[in-house]
């Protein structure tokens, strides 16, 4: 099973002091990370996109073509791409530039989006939410396929016959749909033959197995691959030497964070109860000492059998080297003996 980290590079203010870290600051911690995972031996490293002032990153590509050359072996993903307000061209574009600077480690998880700014930013009307991401998806995996397309579609301008450069260094760029439990988009990932990744941000695990089930029994290999269903499973993580600094770091952001957007969507207040219910060992928070999170990542492993995990660090803003000890623990004590625990018997 691959394991990575995925970050909104998130900048929101501090919950104690009421201080925000600048943007350039952030990134420069981002890029930080990014080399540091690579060193560490971790498998991928993915950059959300978001166009609100709590986080730092509106371009995933831009940040991932800076971390191309700063790196050797790390996958290179966005987490993710919000397909439904860009243009797919300029999204294969990018990302095969990507590629190119990578020698062949990009990727693109393309996902509706959770927040809605950038709709009304880019001029996209709500009410085709679905449509949108429908018909956009569609087109990103036919430019994946042909060098050269003619697609018409509703709500962007046909394309005749025309050649879409530059070409990734990779065959095709993995493809990876990104969900946060809606049956409809788990059917169409695997309707078209790609990649799933399920954000579990909250519950139980136990909750996601029948969206799994569903993927798997909807996947088509698309003509001319023999590709399988890939499942992939992200959640909020945060790793410290013990139990208890763990939780007095990452209890506070993560509160203030998913405070204030339930506030925005109606939902009650992260209280200290209902965060340590979550982080129980059956629970979707995987915050805690290394062998903790080890036993969680192999738990959701005998739930889903998926083929990657990735952590969500952070949720809210952690000092730069509490995030850089919690990577390093990762790395260096989590993934290893999650590997060792995940290869098979020899008989």
């Amino acid at each position: 099973m691959e394991l990575g980290i995925y970050s909104f590079a998130d900048m929101s203010e501090d919950p104690v002091t009421g201080s925000q870290i600048s943007a350039f600051e952030r990134l420069r911690n981002l890029m930080e990370e990014i080399e540091l995972a690579d060193q560490v031996g971790l498998d991928v490293f993915a950059i959300g996109e978001h166009h609100r002032p709590d986080f730092a990153v509106s371009s995933p590509a831009v940040i991932l073509a800076a971390a191309a050359v700063k790196t050797s072996r790390i996958k290179l993903s966005s987490a993710v791409t919000v397909l439904s307000s860009d243009d797919p061209v300029r999204v294969f574009q990018q990302f095969a530039t990507v590629d190119l600077l990578s020698a062949g480690r990009a990727e693109i998880m393309a996902g509706r989006g959770s927040f809605i700014e950038s709709f009304p930013l880019f001029g996209y009307n709500l009410n085709d939410y679905d449509e949108l991401f429908e018909e956009k998806l569609e087109l990103l995996v036919q430019l994946n396929k042909e060098e050269k397309i003619t697609w018409k579609g509703k709500h962007r301008a046909p394309i005749r016959n025309l050649g879409v450069y530059p070409r990734p260094f990779q065959a095709a760029l993995p493809l990876w749909v990104a969900v946060g439990g809606t049956p409809e988009s788990v059917v169409r990932a695997g309707r078209l033959g790609l990649s799933l990744a399920i954000a579990i941000i909250g519950g139980m695990p136990d909750q996601f197995v029948p969206l799994t089930s569903l993927y798997r029994k909807n996947f088509v290999a698309q003509p001319g691959t023999s590709a399988l269903p890939k499942l992939g499973i992200n959640s909020p993580t945060f790793i410290a030497d013990t139990t208890q600094e763990a939780v007095n770091s990452f209890y506070p952001p993560y509160a203030h964070v998913m405070s204030g957007i339930g506030k925005e969507r109606g939902w009650p207040p992260m209280t200290r109860d209902k965060f340590e219910h979550i982080r129980q060992p059956k629970g979707s928070l995987l915050v805690g000492s290394p062998q903790e999170v080890i036993d969680k990542i192999l738990y959701e492993h005998e739930l889903f059998g998926h083929d990657r995990f990735l952590a969500q660090m952070s949720v809210g803003t952690l000092p730069h080297d509490k995030m850089m000890r919690s990577i390093e623990l990762f790395g260096t004590v989590v993934a290893p003996a999650v590997r060792k625990a995940l290869v098979p018997a020899v008989s």
